[in-house]
């Protein structure tokens, strides 16, 4: 059982980390066309769009890190990642502009992290 779940387990924990990334462009990429250009700002910033993305970061996040605490035992990978889930939850609180974008990048940060030392705990 244990093997059958391993692969799905590295393609969740790759999916978290390509989520952090994406996340981390879509904040900054925002803050850019937002900030200069004036583009896109209802679509970049709807507040839907950052509920759902926390959403599936704690989803993935649940799943991939706590199955590798199973796996192999490091509690490391989970507590990285609780913490990056806890600076994207603060981002979501605070007000658009550069303390948002400060609090999620460096929490998708720490998820990508997360997810990269789960992987190679389980190699």
């Amino acid at each position: 059982m244990h093997a059958a779940l391993l692969p799905i387990r590295h393609r969740l924990d790759r999916v978290g980390i390509l989520l952090s990334g994406l996340c981390a462009v879509h904040c900054l990429l925002g803050i850019v066309l937002v900030s200069l250009l004036g583009l896109g700002g209802e679509a970049l910033l709807s507040p839907s769009i950052h509920r759902v993305g926390l959403a599936l970061a704690v989803l993935v996040g649940l799943i991939t890190l706590g199955l590798g605490v199973l796996r192999h035992g490091k509690l490391a990978p989970l507590v990285i990642g609780g913490c990056g889930i806890a600076l994207m939850s603060a981002g979501i609180l605070a007000q658009h502009g550069p303390l948002e974008a400060l609090l999620t990048v460096a929490g998708v940060a720490l998820v990508a992290t997360a997810h990269i030392r789960n992987l190679r705990h389980h190699a």
